[in-house]
């Protein structure tokens, strides 16, 4: 049967050289593309292969998280050793469940901003490497780009809609009009939500409930909230008397924290009467692709290879960046226009 395929390959690859340099670039053009996604921008070590229609051939993902739980919080050095130590098995893992060898990739996309400096150098120094050995085109990928285009890996969602990215490092609203073209209409201006969650959990020593002890901040919040009383405190509404699409979330961190606070499945609910209130539709990723993952970034990659966009031969040059904006900022022009909505009450 070996000496059989070995033929068959043979007899492929003279039939192609007879074809000439034209034919095999159409055969070339016509193969489906596939790009290798790498993710390590703060605590995840994830990699993912994904074909052009969306599908998600292999992927493979290490988690940090009993590390970090323990020390109460992410600690980059911690980070970046544990990076280093599990990437290179986790990417092999992904190549060897997506059945598709080095050499058969269109191209590599790696996470390069934003993030944490010491695990964003991790996942940009062994892309490098990758693509030296492999040869293949490298596409450097933004975060927040690669969370806001994934649910057009899921759904027919055309451009432009209107993106509310919510998460442990980030809370912006923008507008996608383009694969790498976003109008940034707000943002947080002090802290994420995830960011405060985790601070209040620590605050009420959520880490040593029975319950909880597994779980980070926003899950313990999320989960001890189902059963509690939302009635029970009133917390003052933030930024009330700002007409403008910002967010600010160190305020609630003063406030007492008792029965219900915003979840996941509370912010879709919300989100869903208010799109439906206003002729919307709501689509949301499924919670395994809201987290870090290698799936989207993949799939950002074969966005960008679809559109022509930041497709690099010669990466030698690109570097990390653990800060960077998303798209055109036009925040300040909206708090400008003070765009008055109509008020919705609320029933949860």
């Amino acid at each position: 049967m070996a000496r059989k395929a070995n033929v068959a390959r043979v007899g492929v690859a003279m039939a192609m050289h007879c074809l000439g340099p034209r034919a095999l670039s159409r055969a070339a053009a016509r193969a489906p593309r596939l790009v290798l996604g790498i993710e390590t921008s703060c605590d995840d070590t994830a990699a993912a292969v994904v074909g052009e229609a969306g599908t998600v051939l292999g992927e493979a993902l290490h988690s940090q998280k009993e590390t970090h739980l323990k020390a109460g919080g992410i600690i980059p050095p911690v980070a970046q050793r544990l990076h280093r130590e599990h990437l290179d098995r986790v990417v092999q893992e992904a190549l060897d469940n997506s059945g598709v060898p080095l050499n058969e990739l269109t191209a590599i996309a790696t996470t390069i901003k934003p993030g944490l400096a010491l695990s964003l150098q991790v996942g940009l120094e062994y892309s490098l490497k990758l693509i030296e050995q492999c040869k293949k085109p490298f596409i450097p990928v933004h975060h927040m780009e690669a969370h806001a285009l994934t649910i057009r890996m899921l759904q027919p969602v055309e451009f432009p809609f209107l993106v509310l990215l919510i998460s442990g490092g980030h809370s912006l609203l923008a507008v996608a009009r383009g694969v790498d073209d976003f109008l940034l209409l707000g943002q947080t201006l002090d802290e994420a939500p995830g960011d405060t969650l985790d601070k209040i959990a620590r605050r009420l020593s959520l880490k040593n409930h029975p319950a909880c002890c597994t779980m980070s901040g926003g899950e313990a919040i999320e989960y001890l909230a189902r059963t509690g009383n939302r009635l029970h405190v009133e917390i003052r509404e933030p930024m009330s008397h700002h007409i403008d699409c910002d967010f600010s979330f160190s305020g609630l961190r003063n406030q007492v924290v008792s029965g219900g606070v915003a979840s996941n499945e509370y912010i879709i609910k919300i989100l869903q009467i208010v799109t439906e209130a206003n002729g919307f539709s709501l689509n949301c990723p499924p919670p395994k692709l809201c987290t870090d993952n290698g799936i989207m970034i993949a799939w950002n990659g074969i966005e960008r290879l679809r559109a022509g966009i930041g497709i690099l031969h010669n990466p030698k040059a690109i570097r990390y960046e653990p800060k960077a904006p998303l798209g055109i900022n036009l925040s300040e022009q909206v708090r400008r226009a003070a765009l008055k909505v109509p008020y919705l009450k609320l029933k949860i």
